[in-house]
C-alpha cells in the first residue's frame, strides 16, 4: 500500500514517537554485575570525548551522540574508565542473530550498516581516550550464555570489583 503522507510529513509524524529505551536488556546486564559483584557502575552518563583531530567525526561532531556532546554508554565505570554498551541483536546487526527485514531491504541495510559504522567510530574514539570499551550482544544476556558472560566481565574487571 502506497503511504498517503509525503516523505516530510512522515519524518515528522515519526519524529513524535519516543523510544522507550532498552530497559530490559540493561536491567539484565544489571542484575548480571550484581550477581558477580561489580560496582561502580552508572547508567546513560554521557562521556565527553577529547578533540582528536579535524579529521575525526567525534571532534567535528558529524556522529549524532559522539560529537561535542559525547557518547553515552549503557553503563559507565568512570574510577576504571570502563564504557560497556549493550547491543540489541537486529539494531546492531548481530552476524548471529541479526536479521534482515524483506520489506524496505535498502533502506534498513543502509540503516543498520550505518548503525555498526557508528558504533565503531565511537568504539575507536573512546578507546583513542583511554577508556576500554565493553561491547555485548542481547542475546548474551540469555540464561545458557550467563557462564560466559560472567567469565568476559570477570576478565574485564578482575576478581575485585571496581570502585565507585
Amino acid at each position: 500500500m502506497a503511504d498517503i503522507l509525503t516523505q516530510s510529513q512522515r519524518s515528522e509524524l515519526m519524529s513524535r514517537i519516543r523510544s522507550r529505551g532498552n530497559a530490559r536488556t540493561e536491567g539484565a546486564l544489571a542484575r548480571v554485575f550484581r550477581a558477580e559483584g561489580i560496582t561502580g557502575w552508572r547508567r546513560q552518563v554521557r562521556i565527553g570525548l577529547r578533540a582528536a583531530g579535524a579529521r575525526s567525526p567525534v571532534a567535528a561532531g558529524k556522529e549524532r551522540g559522539a560529537g561535542s556532546r559525547g557518547v553515552r554508554p549503557d553503563f559507565v565505570f568512570r574510577e576504571r574508565r570502563v564504557a560497556v554498551f549493550v547491543d540489541g541483536c537486529f539494531w546492531h546487526a548481530c552476524p548471529k542473530h541479526g536479521t534482515k527485514p524483506k520489506d524496505h531491504a535498502a533502506f534498513w541495510r543502509r540503516k543498520l550498516e550505518a548503525n555498526v559504522a557508528r558504533d565503531r567510530r565511537v568504539t575507536r574514539a573512546l578507546r583513542r581516550d583511554g577508556w576500554t570499551v565493553v561491547r555485548i550482544w542481547e542475546h548474551a544476556l540469555r540464561a545458557r550464555e550467563s557462564d560466559r558472560l560472567a567469565a568476559r566481565l570477570r576478565r574485564v574487571f578482575g576478581d575485585g570489583a571496581p570502585g565507585g
